[in-house]
């Protein structure tokens, strides 16, 4: 496993109002959430990443606007047709 360090001014987390526990996770959830967004993690290698549970981590997305699937309407009419 590896470990990334990164420094904080002390007024950011004041004004967020996290503990550096809390910004950690908020880091490690925000980062993973972006790298799925972009389609360069699944939902559960970025779940892995924020180290939560898949069903957590896809619940989360919503928060942050991001769609839990990333299908085209032609892929959804598809699988429509499909089922």
């Amino acid at each position: 496993m590896y470990q990334v360090t990164l420094s904080l001014a002390e007024e950011t987390l004041s004004a967020l109002q996290l503990t550096p526990e809390q910004m950690r996770d908020e880091m490690r959830l925000a980062a993973a959430i972006k790298f799925y967004e972009l389609g360069r993690l699944s939902s559960g290698a970025a779940a892995v990443m924020a180290g939560i549970p898949k069903p957590v981590f896809l619940s989360k997305l919503a928060e942050y606007g991001v769609d839990t699937f990333r299908l085209s309407e032609a892929e959804l009419i598809e699988d429509l047709e499909r089922a």
